[in-house]
């Protein structure tokens, strides 16, 4: 889901200086304002400071109580790459930008079913070894007459004769999803007003969204009072691919008419549309505290249902009733929400500078209540304390209670059949003629059956077969949900942020949040849905950039604006190399700092190849994958590589460099012509499902050592190290009551192992000319990783040269061999085995490529100092070791800033 355009108004800096420019106590009232969690602003960096932010965070959820069902699955985790950027166009007026890039995986909630269901979490076994538990939601259970389920034991299925009234979450597993939003702003300020505008869009496999929002401020009162307004609107397109695993014990006749089939996947569409609107003030109380309320309404209207989402329905034969124990026929339907929801929410924050500790402690409250009869409050506390040079701690706590949806219902029971023989308007059963489905007949026993101009049937040679009809659907609720995110619960977090002001515009931050979910702590103390009681946590690392020159100091800062602006403008300007080269130039000055991102996009497709030549299906059947098991090859593979760059000079001669990466990669497959194919589901995550993986990669350590340093001509080695921080053991999601096992060599996130990456670079040049050339390998520092494999080594060679366009930006050309040896050892778990994408043979091989690139440098101006990179790596020739897809092409951008 996207996120909604917000009704939070921050109050600026210099507004309130302006009102009492000399009153410091109002000033780091106003600061400490703005220091929420999570946002660094601190009361010597001035509001206006362009500046660019990097933050990883990791979400990591608890076990599920499933009461002792087998369970192999993994919890839901996350891991989410957020950038964002402020740049002052002119004094005025202001662009941000952001990126969030989330990838998920791990076991979810499909439906809830009483325990003592005969199905659910089903055991399944592995080489007869009990491993874990399918979400099978067609199943029976036992009731009393009052219709009470008696138990069932988890494991053996068997009646324990006793009532058992608790519920459970049935689990499925989920391969990693990832998804990607940008979303961009432009404002402009007036001396007593403000304006502005912003829109983006978030897409995903299966859900995709635009939205755009604008808003203002009005200040009255020599700003002390500043009023706020916005709206916006949201449009997404869903396009659920139904879950493997459990959809096939789904029904689905609900929306018959939204579902199609594509390369054998269920996609379920939809559309909904959001609107927002909101209204705020924030009134300075005095010069130690101010109060800022807002009110929003939301409305949303089209599919508000989660396809993934069903509710276990139990149907009761009505002739049954009576009997002392009763059998009921569970079924999963998926769910049914109302297709409108308004949704009114009011917000107040109440914050107060406490001088005696130089600290801001924030309260806060939010009342939000919905025509679904979900109601919610949140009452909220941090407290902002300075800790000196240039440190803050902020403790928070949080608490959270939720009224559950009118709807929503663990499980329903219905008083009729699933399944029901239908009867013709004399009220008899119908038949149909089993060799001939046109053919009707009509009586209440296949030995007693007329046809339809009322002759005898002989049963025997008409093979009679009942011809039935499903439940009736207005005998259900017309709405109805399962999905324990619209329970009623209680909720507790707590946590704690610390962040710290470098010098030279650079701020460090890390956070913790531990989460706790419970119905019993529900306002009310409802109570009846423990079987939803998680925990999670939350911790997250942040790197934050003023990219300007300082124009005052930071907390335990030293030293004067003009000194700094000093340092930032009396760099000499090398050359820097093209984009797609890493270790390639230094910093020059004991003390300097250089911020960078990177990002590398790798693009395979087209023609499977073997060695220089495009090879066949049935060679790739025959000899691609061993024993004969190929099944499926890639259609494409996209891998994307976002890397922030850390370089510090602590001497004129040595350069030590910090960069940790977020890998994510996207695969489809084809069936191969003529491959024998598994029937047994295992492998269908092929077609429009396809498979991604994301999340952290290796992080990088380097030590530059200058060799050489005359003019016109630069030498440095490299020596790195690659930490394997990626995961290696990252696994097929189960499809079809059917393992994968572990995913393919190359959707793996990293190598596994301690790499020695070194490096030798040389660059010189001349006038508008310049030129270099880079020798760089990687070696594998252990026999294995703790998947049973190692990645081969890598040499590589480049040479390239470049010409001045202008002043400030530089065209390149280069050359770039690479040799790669193939994956040496193998699996040492379990893997399907279904393509030559999972055979160690099938990796490396030697590489010809030429890249052509430009590289900016803004010379002066607002963003002096800001430098960019761009190339295009084409290949020119390929000998792939064993079966491999073509390559593409490749593309690599970069930023970085000198402190």
């Amino acid at each position: 889901m996207p996120q909604r355009p917000g009704s939070n108004h921050q109050l600026k800096n210099p507004e309130v200086q302006s009102a009492k420019p000399r009153n410091t106590t109002l000033q780091a009232l106003t600061s400490a304002a703005l220091v929420l969690p999570g946002l660094l602003i601190t009361s010597g960096h001035a509001a206006g400071t362009d500046r660019i932010n990097f933050q990883y965070s990791r979400y990591q959820e608890g076990e599920r109580n499933l009461y002792g069902a087998p369970n192999s699955l993994k919890p839901i985790s996350a891991d989410v790459l957020h950038g964002s950027g402020i740049f002052s166009l002119t004094d005025r007026t202001k662009f941000s930008f952001g990126y969030t890039q989330d990838t998920w995986s791990g076991a979810t909630p499909v439906t809830t079913t009483p325990l003592a269901t005969n199905g659910g979490n089903r055991p399944y076994t592995v080489n007869g070894v009990v491993a874990g538990a399918s979400p099978i939601l067609n199943s029976t259970i036992l009731l009393d007459r009052d219709l009470n389920p008696i138990g069932t034991d988890p494991i053996t299925k068997q009646s324990t004769g006793v009532v058992d009234s608790r519920s459970v979450l049935v689990m499925s597993s989920a391969s990693p999803e990832t998804r990607r939003q940008a979303n961009f702003g432009l404002s402009h300020e007036w001396n007593e007003s403000a304006v502005n505008v912003g829109g983006g869009f978030s897409r995903e496999r299966d859900y995709q969204s635009s939205f755009g929002n604008i808003g203002g401020r009005l200040d009255f009162n020599q700003k002390l009072t500043s009023v706020k307004f916005g709206g916006g609107y949201t449009h997404s397109q869903v396009g659920a691919i139904l879950d493997g695993d459990s959809s096939p014990y789904i029904t689905k006749t609900a929306y018959a008419q939204q579902i199609v089939n594509r390369n054998g996947s269920e996609i379920l569409r939809g559309n909904r549309q959001d609107w927002i609107a909101n209204v705020g003030l924030t009134q300075v109380l005095s010069k130690n505290a101010l109060i800022d309320a807002n009110i929003g309404y939301t409305h949303s209207n089209g599919f508000l249902e989660n396809p993934y989402k069903a509710t276990s329905i139990i149907f009761i034969d009505p002739a049954s009733l009576n009997k002392s124990t009763i059998t009921g026929d569970v079924r999963a339907l998926i769910e049914q929400r109302p297709d409108i929801r308004n949704q009114v929410a009011l917000n107040a924050k109440y914050v107060h500078y406490v001088s005696p500790f130089n600290a801001a402690m924030h309260l806060g409250y939010r009342l939000s209540v919905d025509d679904w009869g979900v109601n919610t409050h949140t009452f909220d506390a941090s407290w902002v304390q300075p800790i000196g040079s240039g440190w803050t701690l902020t403790p928070r706590i949080r608490y959270y209670s939720q009224d559950s949806a009118s709807f929503y219902r663990p499980y329903l029971f219905s008083q009729q059949a699933y399944r029901r023989q239908e009867t013709d308007s004399l009220g008899r059963q119908v038949w149909f003629d089993g060799k001939n489905p046109a053919i009707q007949y009509f009586g209440s026993d296949p030995f007693n059956l007329v046809d339809q101009n009322g002759n005898p049937v002989d049963g025997f040679l008409a093979n009679p077969q009942p011809k039935t009809t499903l439940f009736d659907a207005g005998k259900l609720p017309d709405n109805f949900s399962s999905d324990h995110r619209l329970a009623g619960f209680g909720a507790l977090s707590g946590g704690v942020i610390l962040s710290k002001i470098l010098g030279k515009g650079v701020a460090l931050e890390a956070g913790f949040e531990y989460y706790t979910r419970a119905s019993s702590m529900q306002i009310g103390n409802g109570g009846n849905n423990s079987f939803a009681d998680f925990d999670y946590y939350v911790a997250n690392a942040a790197v934050k950039f003023d990219i300007e020159p300082v124009t005052s100091l930071p907390i335990g800062g030293s030293g004067g604006s003009s000194d700094s602006h000093r340092h930032n403008s009396s760099h000499h300007h090398h050359k820097i190399p093209p984009a797609g080269i890493m270790f390639g130039h230094m910093l020059d000055k004991p003390g300097d700092f250089m911020a960078g991102y990177r990002f590398m996009y790798n693009w395979t497709g087209g023609n499977m190849m073997h060695g220089t030549h495009k090879t066949s299906d049935q060679a790739i059947i025959d000899q691609g994958c061993g024993n004969g098991s190929c099944q499926f090859t890639p259609t494409y593979m996209d891998m994307r590589m976002h890397m922030v760059d850390l370089m510090y000079a602590p001497t004129r001669w040595l350069n030590v460099m910090l960069m940790p990466t977020f890998m994510d990669m996207d695969m489809n497959l084809r069936q191969l012509a003529g491959a024998k194919i598994d029937t047994s589901g295992a492998h269908g995550h092929h077609g429009a499902a396809g498979h991604e993986t994301g999340a952290i990669g290796d992080t990088y350590f380097s030590s530059l050592i200058k060799l050489l340093n005359i003019p016109g001509h630069r030498v440095h080695a490299n020596l790195g190290f690659s930490a394997p921080t990626g995961k290696v053991d990252i696994e097929v999601r189960r499809t079809h009551q059917a393992d994968g096992g572990l995913i393919h060599f190359g959707m793996q996130l990293g190598s596994g192992t301690w790499d020695f990456t070194p490096s030798l670079t040389y660059a010189g040049e001349k006038s508008r000319w310049s030129w270099g050339t880079q020798l760089s390998g990687v070696k594998r520092m252990e026999d294995q990783n703790k998947s049973g494999y190692r990645l081969g080594d890598v040499f590589q060679a480049t040479t390239w040269g470049g010409y001045d366009l202008a002043h400030w930006l530089t065209a390149t050309v280069r050359g770039i061999y690479t040799w790669q040896d193939a994956i040496q050892r193998d699996f040492n778990q379990f893997s399907a085995r279904i393509g030559p994408m999972d055979f160690p043979a099938n990796y490396g091989g030697q590489f010809w490529d030429v890249g052509l690139g430009l590289n900016a440098r803004i010379p002066g101006g607002r963003f002096a100092g800001n430098r960019f990179g761009f190339e295009w790596i084409q290949p020119v020739k390929s000998d792939f070791n064993g079966f491999q897809l073509d390559r593409q092409g490749a593309l690599s951008a970069t930023w970085s800033y000198r402190f």
